[in-house]
């Protein structure tokens, strides 16, 4: 079940909340029993305080659903990173509006395309169908990835 637009909140954040760090916690562990050691991509929350990357939660009243990040790559494509919905909140569509949020930044950040790398196991399948069902569609490696077994690779040009 989708959760209505108005009782959703995505708010930019700056990591500092016990909350985002349990859920990004959850989500490296998730990344290391999933993948093996080379294969994993996720971003601890040192690296997503970058001043490239800019982070958005997502809340219902105090209680976070999920999170997402945009990286910036180049003044002209960016990199979608850290998308996670806590396992409470799956089919909710907080992944979608999360999405729809970062798509929307690198839009307004004149970006020409947005890119993501995600796994290729069956675990994986519904963040893929997510993805193409906003416009991602496959594409070979990007920015510094190099070609993996175990990764898949989308882009969508804006």
């Amino acid at each position: 079940m989708s959760l209505p637009a108005a009782e959703m909140q995505i708010r930019l954040d700056d990591l500092s909340g016990p909350e985002i760090r349990a859920l990004l916690q959850a989500h490296l562990r998730s990344m290391h029993e999933l993948s093996p050691p080379g294969s994993i991509h996720a971003l601890d929350i040192d690296k997503l305080r970058q001043p490239d990357v800019t982070f958005w939660t997502v809340w219902e009243g105090t209680e976070l659903l999920g999170c997402g990040a945009l990286r910036e790559l180049s003044p002209k494509h960016g990199e979608v990173k850290s998308m996670r919905t806590s396992e409470a909140h799956r089919g909710r569509g907080v992944a979608r509006a999360v999405l729809q949020r970062i798509i929307e930044e690198a839009r307004a950040r004149t970006y020409d395309r947005l890119s993501l790398e995600t796994g290729r196991m069956k675990a994986f399948e519904p963040a893929q169908k997510l993805y193409e069902s906003l416009g991602f569609t496959y594409c070979a490696p990007f920015g510094s990835y190099l070609d993996d077994p175990h990764s898949v690779f989308m882009t969508k040009s804006l």
